[in-house]
């Protein structure tokens, strides 16, 4: 779900700009997403960050469950979160409507 068609603008704290600026502050203003790199070791993105992250989903906006992020990481992550949900949902509705439509007799080609 695009950010422009999102409810989530509408559902962090009144003062998001103050807790936004001291997260980029706190974290120098450099991405906390940390990757694989090419050699299997963990590493820091490190690139400027201009975005805030909520490390758990949801509308926890503790300093600990924020972190400063660049646009590429933060995108990916929501991207993979929005993917995630998009099929628990599917799951949901296979269960519920493959249950309403469960064959009850044996199909007549296998008799």
């Amino acid at each position: 779900m695009a950010w422009e068609t999102s409810d989530r603008r509408q559902r962090l704290p009144r003062n998001w700009a103050e807790i936004r600026a001291r997260v980029l502050k706190r974290d120098g203003y450099a991405c906390q997403f940390v990757w694989r790199n090419e050699r299997g070791r963990m590493e820091k993105c490190g690139k400027p960050a201009t975005e805030v992250d909520h490390i758990n989903p949801g509308d926890d906006h503790s300093p600990d469950n924020l972190r400063a992020a660049c646009s590429a990481c933060h995108a990916f992550k929501s991207s993979h979160e929005g993917g995630t949900a998009a099929r628990q949902a599917a799951a949901r509705v296979r269960r519920e409507v493959g249950s309403r439509f469960q064959r009850t007799e044996q199909h007549p080609g296998l008799l």
